[in-house]
């Protein structure tokens, strides 16, 4: 009788490796993004993403929660895209001069003005401006917010004053808004109708920085003025 042979164990097929899940999550998010800046949110449904993206229609859901919930992680990265909170830190953090911070970073968003092929965040932002939508809190809180804090604190150690103080408010908002002006204006139409400020965008920054500077003098003299006659 033949003596039994030992079986050997029969090697089973390896599985193919799971994708990354925080790139998976990542292509998704840029997916989407390109799409809700083409569409808007209302015309950007999760099929067509997934379909874009190659995912499995579960993907939105596994990694977002739902629409709402990847079209504002969306606006976080737009709002990242424009202009990153690390980045605006980065700029201030060599620097001990408060002018001197408020300068780096004023330069940086006038030369963000004219930015060519730019990310698909600032169009998806611009939809957002003109048409705001529920995920504006959120928005708010996790990308707006430290961002304005961090300027609040530049803008007051130029004025000498506390960032909550009203007047710090007011002055941060005469000093960003041109800025954000410059970067949503059509790129033809400021040339066609300012060609001069579009040929030399270094002199654009420096004038800029110029123009605020001294406005913020004239309120920091103000408020002194209007503090010493309270007393």
């Amino acid at each position: 009788m033949p003596t039994p042979t030992k079986k050997t164990a029969t090697a089973r097929p390896q599985r193919a490796s799971r994708p990354d899940g925080a790139a998976t999550r990542q292509h998704l998010l840029d997916t989407a993004g390109r799409l809700f800046a083409e569409r808007g949110f209302a015309d950007a449904t999760s099929k067509e993403i997934c379909e874009r993206a190659g995912t499995p229609m579960a993907s939105v859901n596994y990694h977002f929660g739902s629409r709402e919930g990847l079209y504002e992680a969306a606006l976080i990265e737009a709002h990242r895209q424009v202009v990153g909170l690390d980045e605006l830190a980065a700029l201030a953090a060599g620097l001990s001069d408060p002018r001197e911070q408020l300068r780096a970073v004023l330069c940086r968003f006038v030369g963000l003005s004219s930015t060519a092929g730019a990310p698909w965040g600032f169009m998806l932002m611009l939809r957002e401006v003109l048409s705001p939508s529920t995920a504006i809190p959120a928005l708010i809180e996790k990308a707006v917010r430290p961002k304005a804090a961090l300027l609040l604190k530049i803008i007051g150690d130029v004025l000498g004053l506390n960032p909550a103080t009203p007047v710090v408010q007011r002055a941060l908002m005469f000093s960003v808004l041109p800025c954000i002006a410059m970067m949503i204006a059509p790129k033809q139409m400021l040339g066609e109708l300012l060609p001069a400020v579009a040929r030399d965008r270094d002199a654009l920054a420096e004038d800029f920085v110029r123009f605020v500077l001294a406005g913020l003098d004239a309120i920091a003299l103000a408020h002194r003025s209007g503090a010493q006659s309270k007393n």
